[in-house]
């Protein structure tokens, strides 16, 4: 079958791009589309800030920081976190006084009831005489203090009701990771140590190619697999730790002794490549139904 023109209107098949320009106008249906390659974090960029990194660092997991970027991060969760202790333990003691006004209450009012009975005192109710006068009838007046308490009144301040207070839960102290959703400490953050492709060179943020691998001399890109090694934060690339590193396992820029723990892959963003990934980002809207 041949290829239906863009602009085809009596054709019998319905085109993919008749369809996808229907669907753009109509405003009905999910709208998808695929990210390019501007679009996607660089390898070396904070994953808070998404920014070049003056003092990177990295988690057991391999997803890079800035420093101050993610101690900042810290430092204000452990302020949320405190604030929400406080409230915790605020509502814990409320809750606790309560109780304790309940018990003393009911415990009162055991006492007064077995003083009462120990007595003789018998509380009883007089029946109603039927050839009371007029005047001697209860009135039905919201100012008598017999039917105050019967019926509501709802604009006064006292009896206007109120709503109880959410109970909070008891608070996580733990810090978590902003993209992983793991525990995230600052003692275990790791001093990432990134080699320059030029020593001499000052503004690295306007470089395409700022780093390389030490061993390889590979510009490193997010093309690349890379690893960083735990002892030194040296970075590398996957293929160098392959042939020349996972052998003898010794650091070949400060010649310890590595272990597999200490081999931490560096999470990068996209290629733009759909061999890579495919990053889709999808709009979703009301469908219309037949």
């Amino acid at each position: 079958m041949t290829r239906h023109g863009k602009n085809n209107t009596s054709a019998a098949v319905y085109s993919y791009y008749e369809r996808h320009n229907d669907t753009n106008k109509s405003g009905y249906g999910t709208q998808k589309a695929r990210l390019n390659k501007d679009s996607i974090k660089d390898f070396d960029a904070c994953s808070l800030t998404l920014q070049f990194c003056k003092n990177p660092v990295c988690t057991p997991q391999g997803i890079l920081f800035d420093k101050e970027a993610i101690l900042q991060y810290i430092v204000q969760k452990k302020v949320d976190i405190v604030r929400k202790v406080k409230d915790y333990d605020r509502q814990m003691k409320k809750e606790q006084k309560e109780l304790n006004e309940l018990a003393d209450a009911a415990q009162k009012s055991s006492i007064d009831k077995f003083m009462k009975v120990e007595k003789g005192v018998v509380l009883a109710y007089k029946k109603k005489d039927d050839n009371k006068k007029d005047d001697e009838k209860p009135s039905v007046s919201n100012m008598q203090e017999s039917t105050a308490k019967v019926i509501n009144n709802f604009w006064i301040p006292t009896n206007t009701p109120s709503a109880n207070e959410t109970k909070l839960k008891k608070p996580d102290t733990n810090i978590y990771c902003p993209v992983t959703g793991e525990i995230l400490k600052a003692k275990d953050l790791i001093t990432v140590k990134f080699t320059l492709v030029d020593p001499d060179e000052k503004n690295l943020h306007t470089k395409k190619d700022r780093y390389k691998c030490p061993v390889t001399h590979d510009v490193l890109s997010n093309s690349i697999p890379c690893v960083v090694l735990k002892p030194s934060g040296n970075v590398v690339t996957m293929e160098c730790y392959e042939k020349f590193i996972k052998k003898d396992m010794i650091d070949p820029i400060t010649g310890e002794k590595l272990k597999e723990s200490d081999i931490i892959p560096l999470q990068r963003g996209g290629t733009g490549f759909a061999s890579r990934n495919d990053l889709t980002a999808e709009v979703k809207r009301p469908v219309m139904q037949a």
